[in-house]
């Protein structure tokens, strides 16, 4: 488990790359994850410790000219963070669902770890880009005032300017909660598109 991650998001997938060739140059790290997603932007997300990360992150901001759309680092940063980005779902029954949305991926994984750290709940799905237009949102469950703590705590880590919406469902009607245990996207609920293809 690396102690931090940061994570860069460009509009520019040329100037991306630059970025993250920079980025991995300045300092050692512990993982380097880069790739496009949708609507033609470019990630790089690095973690290590934390003085290496900052240094890695800082390369790429230097580098990254107009380009860069948002950017965040995370210090301890939380497990299931990670085992979300990863791709990890949690499923079974909630007692509420806290969903938080934000325009971009960077502050999405604030809000995250904020509302991991701050309340007891699950991150049940973290869902990035691709298939949403550039745009990110979560599921947290738990009980009703663990995830109204965790939306709460989540959101106050996003500027308003990068927050959709941030919503609590009490008492999740269980239809409803078998359907977002499957793949978030619509066409693949229907059966138009293979699941494996879109993850």
């Amino acid at each position: 488990m690396n102690p931090a991650i940061g994570l860069l998001e460009f509009g520019s997938v040329a100037q991306g790359i630059m970025a993250a060739d920079a980025m991995v140059k300045r300092a050692p790290l512990g993982d380097l994850v880069v790739g496009s997603v949708q609507p033609g932007r470019y990630l790089v997300l690095v973690a290590g410790d934390v003085a290496s990360v900052e240094e890695s992150v800082q390369a790429g901001k230097e580098t990254s000219l107009d380009s860069l759309i948002a950017e965040i680092v995370l210090h301890d940063v939380h497990p299931e963070v990670v085992a979300a980005l990863r791709g990890r779902r949690v499923p079974g029954p909630v007692e509420a669902l806290g969903v938080i949305e934000t325009v971009s991926v960077a502050p999405l994984l604030a809000a995250a770890d904020g509302g991991l750290k701050g309340a007891a709940v699950d991150l049940l799905e973290v869902n990035i880009a691709d298939g949403l237009g550039g745009k990110a949102y979560l599921l947290f469950g738990g009980s009703v005032s663990d995830v109204e703590a965790a939306v709460s705590i989540g959101a106050s880590r996003v500027d308003p300017s990068s927050l959709v919406a941030s919503v609590v469902i009490p008492q999740l009607h269980q239809e409803l909660g078998d359907n977002l245990e499957h793949h978030g996207r619509f066409a693949v609920r229907l059966g138009k598109e293979d699941e494996d293809a879109t993850r």
